[in-house]
């Protein structure tokens, strides 16, 4: 459920049906969290699609999600990792740092993401991340390349030739109206074909 209600469930499940093949719920400032993730984790676990909490891995412990992303602030990947066990799926934002996730991986990340790579409402603020950084992770490391940060159909195409594996999407997806319709168009793009 993207941040400032961009997203309620019925829209969740559409980006699945078109595809999306994790969900993150990423609520800075949410009024009932264990409430609203334990909603998003239900129909994550009949759709069979991975949810992982962003940031916290105390509320993602207390419902039982599949996993957490951790950025800079956050506890280390080893915290978490004993927090939540060895078959969570933990990763690791490492901004334009191929180094970072080095190190991220050599401490059991299950993903490395990288970004932003365009501009975005959502991460307004963060560094800007280069295209070869993807391409070094790729030739380096032997986790899921995630690219993150204003990505649209459009400008997906040169990440994933890059190196990226996964498309981290929030407005992409949810900001036209149509789930499921945008979430189909990135698979597509993922799987190589031209968007038209």
């Amino acid at each position: 459920m993207p941040e400032g209600g961009l997203a309620g469930l019925d829209e969740v499940d559409a980006a699945i049906r078109g595809g999306a093949g994790m969900v993150q719920y990423r609520v800075k400032r949410a009024l009932e969290p264990i409430r609203e993730v334990t909603g998003l984790l239900e129909l994550c676990r009949r759709a069979g699609v991975p949810l992982i909490v962003n940031d916290d891995v105390e509320l993602a412990a207390a419902v039982g999600a599949d996993g957490v992303h951790l950025g800079r602030d956050d506890v280390s990947l080893r915290q978490a990792r004993q927090r939540l066990g060895t078959k969570a799926i933990i990763g690791v934002s490492c901004y334009n740092d191929v180094q970072r996730a080095a190190l991220a991986v050599a401490e059991s990340a299950d993903y490395v993401a990288f970004g932003r790579f365009f501009p975005s409402r959502t991460k307004p603020n963060a560094p800007c991340a280069d295209p070869a950084t993807l391409t070094a992770a790729k030739a380096t490391l032997a986790v899921p390349i995630v690219a993150i940060g204003g990505i649209t159909v459009d400008n997906a195409a040169p990440l994933l030739k890059a190196g990226a594996d996964w498309l981290a999407v929030i407005e992409g997806v949810f900001g036209g109206g149509d789930p499921e319709r945008a979430a189909r168009a990135f698979s597509f793009c993922q799987a190589g074909c031209r968007i038209g």
